[in-house]
Order: C-alpha cells, then structure tokens, then sequence
C-alpha cells in the first residue's frame, strides 16, 4: 500500500488522526515493519562500531515504527472498537516478533560490546555511555544470550504474553462496560448531587439512544467505570444498591466469558519461567535489574518501614470512622460498601465542605489558566493553543504548544480531558507522540498526549473537576513536562526514555504538591456561578483535609505493592494457595480493612498485568519519597516568586531536562544536593 493513501505510513509529524481508519491498521505494520526488516538487514552486514554508524540507523528503525504503531496503541486506548481491536490484535504478534528479532541481532550486540569495549568509550556524552550500556542490559534481558530451544522458548513466551495481556485488559474493559444498574424513580437516588443525575442520564442515553431521559425525570444508568461509579459510593444513602455496586466492582473480570482468572495464573507462570531462562530465581528480580531500587530487599525495606509508620494509624482511623457511622445512624460494623460513603459525610462535618461544593471553583477552562500560569512562574515556559489547525481523534480534544522564555516553539501536547465509557479505557495517563531530537534532517519538538477521564461537560456548562481531578491533570501535566522539556536530542535518553522506572513518578507527584499552594489554588478557581475564587477559609478546610485517612490511603497503596512483589518473588502457582488467598493474606498485615471473601479485585489489577508496573508498583511509594523530598527543598527556600523561578529552574535543569541521560540518584543529588530521604513523605501525611 502507498504511503499517499494510508495516513500511517511516511508521516514523521503529528499524526493524521481525521484520516485514520481501523483498516489501515494492518496494512501499515505490514509495510513499516517490511521497510524496517531491509534496514535491520543492511545495517546487519555492516554495523561499524561508532555513534553514528550504529545507533544512528537503529534511531531512524525505532522512529519509522514509532511512527505507524504509537497512533494505533494510541487509539486503542482512546477510540476502541471491534475493528480496531481485531487489527490491533492481528498486528500485534508481528510487532513482537520484530522487537526481539531487534532486540536479538547477534552482529547487532557484538557491535554495540565492541563500542562499549572501546578505548574512547569514556569520552561519549554520558547520555550516549547510558544508552548504550542500557541497550546491552536489554539486549541480554531479551534473551540475545540464549541459544537454541531456550531462545525459542522465550520467544514463545514474549508472543504469548502480548496476547494473555491485550486479553486481560479487554476483559476488564468489556465487564466494565456490560455491567449496567438502571434507575427509573428518582426517590431512590436519595442524597445524590444534581450534576451526577445530568450525568447518569446522559449515560442511559448514551447506551438506550431510542429511549429518551433527562436528569429530571430518568433513567438513570449507572456503571462500573469509575466517574460513574464513585459518586454513588459517596453519596447514595441507598446501603444494599451501595453493596451491589461494590459487589460488582471488586469481582469485575472474574467470571463468565470475561474471566480473567485464567489469564493471571498463565502470566505469572510464563513470567516465572522467562525470568528463570534469563538466570534470575524470579520475575521481580529481572524486573528489578532496570530499576532504581535494583533489588527485591531494598522494595521490601521501603513498604516495611512505611507500613510500620502507618498501619497502626490504619486502624485508629477506621475505629474513628466507624465510631462516626455509629453515631450518625449505623448499627454495627462498618463494611467496604460503607467507607466512602461515612468518609465523606466524615469529611464533610470535620471540615465543613464536601467535593460538590468545591466542583464549581474549578471548571476545567480556569484550572488550565490557573495551571499554565504556575508552569510560566515555575519554569519560565509559556502555553498557549495552537494557532494552527491540528487533526484529533476526537472533538472535546484541545491541542497546545510550549513554548520557551524567548517565545520559541519547544514542545507540544494532546489533552484529551474527558470520559467517554466504551471506548476510551479508565485512569488517567501520559504517554508520547513524537520524542525530541533530529530525523531525516529535520529537528524534531517532543510532543505529548495527556489524557484524563473527567465528567464531561453538560449543556452550556463546562466541566467542573473535583479535587481528585484537579490534582490528577497536575500528575499527569508532571509526566508530560518531564517529555516535554528533556534537553536531551538521544532518543533512547530524550524525555521519560531511559529513565528508570521507578523514578519516572517523580515530576508527577512532585506536581500534585502545587494543589495545595493557597496563590496556585486561588489562581486554578473561578466560581461558575458568582465568579469568585476560592476563598481562604474553604482553601484551608482542603488543606486541613489533605491528611484526612491519610494512612489507610497508604496502606492501600502499601497492600498493592506487597502484593504485587509477592505474586512476582515468592508465589509458588501450584502451592495450594491461590493469588486471592495471598491478596488476603498481605492484606491482614498492613490492611485496617480486610477485602471481601469473594474480592477479585486481581482481577482488573490492569497495572501490573497489562500495564507496565509488574514487580513495579512499589515505584509509585519510591517516587513518592523522591517528589516530597524534592519539594521540601521549595518549602525550606522558600515559596515566594522569586525563590520558586530559581528553584523551578534548578528543578527545570536537572530532574525535568536530563530525562535518561544519567542515573536518576545522581539527577536526584543534583537537584537537592543529597540522597532521598522518606522522612518528608511521612511529614506530608502527618505520619511522624
């Protein structure tokens, strides 16, 4: 097929997402991957053992394939359908065929080893030396060292597993989507604020579209992803339907045609296996050998010592919420359908406001005034919509460009800010489109998709974040910068590229700390209605309430991560004791409350068993220590405009420019000019 008539192929610039259609899909992997294979074939024969004659070309491979397959697994997550999906899956094993057979190249190794064994190996930028000891890391981690069977084992294995998690996570995704509770008297959504039922509705309309429904008079449908969800586990007075619902959520992906029991026990096993070709005792060990952490006791030492600060908290605080729900009506103990609901009644009688009354100071328009603002003050860039008319996938998506303190085009982003349930998958994410450096002669500004699953907007109203959401668009915005504003032009250490897991959540949850700033929240709110800002004293109840539960917060955390760690380090699948049971078990360590007999929340754990944080969810505590760390050092200097622009630029010119190029503890040291310490992490949440 000619790159004129299939959008995916021979563009290296943005995307053209008006064109693009499932049907493409398939054809462009087919010839990228084809045009791609005659590169890696010529550069075989003859690969040198320079820069230039060795990771230039691979460079050009890696952007070629970026170029046809990022739209797809782009879409995948935005716009899913039937079509796409069955493309996407077709192309899917082609795709990993080729990675390994990339990833293989014997001349391809022996040249990069001569390169690294070279007399003026040390005279390479240092983000040259990373790229190229982390090529032969993740040569030898994709099993280039294997010979024969066991080669084509772990081969076997790479295609096996792409295809056990795609179906994982489209099981996850199809029960989410099939469950569905209609609601057709409104006497029976007691207690729920008057957006939800706009929102509601819309959904029934959305799935009935020949039934008509409006807020006022119904159907309500209410399902399972969690914009729809939430706020009927928080508000609904309705205790059985709140039951029902939890029910249904923590067995979602746990039976019938969409059960992914199958699927967990086959990726741990083949995970397992692949660890064992490649000399590890476990997967977490493999996993670890690419992280900042680097071993399975330093994880195990960081949640055991955060544990000991918070579980006893853990449960001093379910005792209290439980006491509360007494008092105001319950009889007897508190269950898991019940803690959101008395959280927030909680919440809203020790601080006097509830996250509805909040949601009008903050409609999205306002945040990202107030957001873009703060990046000026922080690090001197500037953002504003693109003047330019850009194709997306979809129209409630904005686009925009960066630019520097001279007024210079540097970068650009997607935002994709709001849910739409069937065919845009849950959470919040950042991922990229095009990566910095120089490509066909041409330079190349790194630009980023940032996408969130907000309310969307209804009728003339725009859409009103809640807190949540608010602090999720600066965790986000926090990945993108880090993309965005890398000085880095080496592709495999531009942007998030090359750095090590673990420390990619720094800028993110670094960011989350500006939410609660009174100048920053005052510039992100603007009341729709009177248009006034937040004022003071709301603006403390939040910032008193930023440590409410903050222990069972973390010990929820905690509970994944152990869990995780365990299933990836010391599971044994035919012991006996199934991975609900082990759930079960790590959770009566450091859980205050204990998960449901019939949970099957592993289930639609997405994260580490179609995302990327297998043996790796531990990294969102690591980060967290680093990020509160490396914020402390604007509280201690001080958070006045002229200290945060020479800190931020400090921030700017070390953790958010250098991206991969060197070890995250040394950029870390850089920056604060020691090693984390997770004293400020247990301060931020009143935990000593």
């Amino acid at each position: 097929m000619s790159t004129v008539s299939n959008p995916l192929l021979g563009n290296y610039g943005l995307p053209h997402f008006d064109h693009i259609n499932a049907s493409d899909a398939q054809p462009a992997v087919d010839a990228v991957l084809a045009e791609c294979e005659t590169l890696l074939t010529k550069l075989e024969q003859n690969p040198g053992t320079t820069w230039e004659t060795l990771l230039d070309p691979l460079e050009t491979i890696r952007r070629k394939i970026h170029s046809t397959w990022g739209p797809i697994q782009h879409l995948i997550g935005v716009k899913n359908s039937p079509e796409l999906r069955e493309a996407y899956q077709a192309s899917m094993p082609k795709m990993v065929t080729f990675s390994l057979r990339m990833s293989q190249s014997k001349p391809i190794f022996d040249a990069l080893k001569k390169l690294r064994d070279a007399k003026d190996f040390d005279s390479l930028p240092m983000a040259k030396q990373r790229v190229i000891d982390s090529s032969l890391l993740s040569a030898k981690l994709s099993g280039i060292e294997l010979e024969g069977g066991a080669q084509e084992r772990f081969n076997q294995i790479s295609q096996d597993m792409s295809q056990i998690q795609t179906a994982y996570s489209n099981n996850v995704l199809d029960s989410t989507k099939e469950f569905e509770l209609v609601f057709t008297d409104k006497k029976t959504l007691g207690g729920i604020p008057e957006n939800y039922l706009e929102m509601w509705s819309a959904n029934y309309h959305l799935r009935h579209p020949e039934t008509p429904s409006t807020p006022e008079q119904g159907p309500w449908s209410i399902t399972l992803d969690m914009p729809s969800y939430l706020p009927f586990m928080k508000y609904s007075t309705d205790r059985g339907t709140r039951e029902k619902l939890y029910r249904a959520y923590v067995t979602r992906a746990s039976s019938g045609s969409f059960d992914n029991h199958p699927n967990i026990y086959k990726i741990l096993e083949l995970r397992t296996e692949q660890a064992q070709l490649l000399g590890y005792r476990s997967y977490a060990e493999l996993s670890l050998a690419t992280k900042m952490a680097g071993t399975v006791e330093a994880v195990d030492q960081l949640l055991g010592d955060l544990a000991n600060a918070s579980t006893a908290k853990a449960h001093e605080e379910i005792k209290e919420l439980n006491t509360f729900a007494n008092r105001t009506g319950l009889v007897g103990a508190i269950k898991n359908w019940d803690t959101a609901y008395y959280l927030e009644k909680m919440r809203e009688e020790k601080f006097d406001f509830s996250d509805d009354e909040l949601r009008p100071y903050f409609p999205l328009p306002r945040v990202l005034e107030g957001l873009f603002k703060l990046l000026n003050q922080l690090f001197s860039i500037t953002v504003a919509e693109s003047p330019s008319p850009i194709e997306k996938w979809h129209k409630d998506v904005l686009y925009y460009d960066v630019l520097d303190e001279n007024e210079e085009k540097i970068a650009g982003f997607y935002l994709d800010p709001y849910a739409r349930p069937g065919e845009k998958r849950g959470g919040a994410w950042m991922d990229t489109c095009l990566d910095r450096g120089t490509f066909q002669g041409k330079k190349v500004y790194p630009i980023a998709y940032l996408v969130c699953n907000g309310t969307p907007p209804v009728g003339d109203t725009p859409s009103l974040l809640s807190f949540d959401e608010v602090e999720t668009l600066f965790h986000e915005f926090g990945h993108g910068l880090q993309h965005m504003l890398t000085k880095v032009d080496v592709l495999e250490a531009s942007g998030i590229n090359g750095i090590e897991w673990d420390a990619v959540e720094l800028p993110s949850q670094f960011m989350e700390n500006w939410c609660y700033q009174k100048n920053v929240v005052k510039s992100l709110t603007k009341h729709i209605k009177t248009g006034e800002s937040l004022p003071d004293a709301l603006f403390e109840k939040i910032s008193k309430a930023k440590t409410f539960n903050a222990a069972n917060f973390m010990v929820r955390q905690l509970h994944f991560a152990m869990t995780d760690m365990e299933l990836h380090h010391r599971f044994k699948p035919n012991s006996g004791e199934t991975v609900e049971a082990l759930n079960r078990r790590i959770a009566a360590k450091v859980a205050a409350l204990q998960p449901l007999e019939e949970d099957r929340f592993l289930c639609a754990f997405e994260h580490i068993f179609s995302g990327g944080y297998s043996a790796g969810y531990y990294s969102y505590k690591w980060a967290e220590v680093l990020s509160a760390d490396a914020f402390e050092r604007f509280e201690e200097e001080g958070l006045d405009d002229k200290n945060i622009a020479r800190v931020g630029a400090n921030f700017r010119d070390t953790v958010l420019a250098l991206g991969g190029s060197q070890h995250p503890m040394d950029v870390f040291v850089k920056f604060r000019g020691r090693k984390p310490d997770p004293a400020a992490l247990l301060k931020h949440n009143d935990l000593r």
